[in-house]
């Protein structure tokens, strides 16, 4: 059983419902003038476009799925994303 949980875990993939777009994340962050969100809308403009941000995003969050994947784990990884 143990190999099973760890072969599901290994390969257990995460995605986003609905439809994000730059403009969708340009949006959220317009009124937001912290340094972390100025950081990751200047990463997504030089991306131009949120694929990247998608998928490094939910390859990086597989390591917190046993402990949770909360609102600090997103805050980390998107941090860590926009300083790459």
């Amino acid at each position: 059983m143990n190999e099973l949980i760890k072969y599901l875990q290994d390969n257990m993939l995460i995605d986003f419902r609905g439809e994000i777009t730059l403009e969708t994340v340009r949006g959220f962050l317009r009124e937001d003038n912290g340094r972390e969100a100025q950081d990751l809308l200047r990463k997504v403009d030089e991306e131009e476009g949120v694929h990247d941000m998608l998928v490094t995003l939910a390859d990086n969050l597989k390591e917190h799925i046993e402990g949770g994947v909360n609102a600090k784990a997103l805050r980390e990884q998107l941090s860590h994303y926009s300083e790459s």
